[in-house]
């Protein structure tokens, strides 16, 4: 079993920056392959970034160089830091994982960020 739970998302002017985290629950943290995926209004959920148990990064093109996927295994938590962001931005992000466990999908509840003047 592992429990998602995103913050740090809130309004945000265009071209500024905003930093999610997502703290998880979970014995094997440091295994997890972690993801962002976001989902705006009206539109489908989609793949952002991930973080895999080695570190290796992989973004989606719509936010490479702006967008930066990190973790603290120490601290259980996967990040998601956001420059240069663009009204287009705006969603509800959410983290991922199948923890050790391809089968399974887990989801944290989802945090709003809104890319407004």
């Amino acid at each position: 079993q592992v429990q998602l739970v995103e913050s740090g998302g809130g309004l945000v002017q265009p071209g500024g920056s905003l930093r999610l985290s997502c703290a998880a629950s979970g014995s094997s943290f440091s295994r997890y392959d972690m993801d962002w995926y976001r989902q705006a209004p009206g539109k489908e959920r989609e793949f952002v970034a991930r973080s895999n148990r080695f570190r290796w990064t992989n973004y989606a093109d719509s936010v490479k160089e702006r967008f930066t996927i990190s973790r603290d295994n120490a601290k259980n938590t996967v990040y998601l830091q956001m420059n240069s962001l663009k009204p287009e931005d705006t969603a509800v992000y959410y983290c991922h994982t199948s923890g050790i466990d391809i089968g399974k999908d887990y989801w944290g509840q989802g945090t709003q960020v809104t890319v407004s003047s």
